[in-house]
């Protein structure tokens, strides 16, 4: 079956840093992008950062521009976001997803599998 678990979330003052980490298994990894998408409470879901299957094209938001790096391990089947300078705009919980291999996309119904969220707190 299909499952990606994200960890590495919790409560980090402003200003301080976070290494986001998704676990897939259940699909063919290797030819699948892979995204980190946030959604704070009352506010739509958002693309945080993607990256394709080899890992030579990547996205951020300009929200994280500077801030945050995804990175993937094929073998390994992670993906990873290193958050630092975070800030309370950062808080919300962050969904892992994973794109079929049909093509680049940043849109989030586009994305075939997600992960359950891990919850991301930046206090002030």
């Amino acid at each position: 079956q299909v499952e990606l678990v994200e960890s590495g979330g919790g409560l980090v003052q402003a200003g301080g840093s976070l290494r986001l980490s998704c676990a897939a298994s259940g699909f063919t990894f290797s030819t699948y992008d892979m995204a980190w998408f946030r959604q704070a409470p009352g506010l739509e879901r958002e693309v945080v950062a993607a990256i394709n299957w080899s890992g030579f094209s990547i996205y951020y938001t300009d929200a994280v521009k500077g801030r945050f790096t995804i990175s993937r391990d094929n073998a390994k089947k992670r993906v990873y976001l290193q958050m630092i300078s975070l800030t309370p705009l950062d808080t919300a919980v962050y969904y892992c997803a994973a794109a079929a291999p049909a093509g680049w996309t940043l849109r989030a119904v586009d994305y075939e599998y997600w992960g359950q969220g891990t919850q991301v707190t930046v206090s002030s």
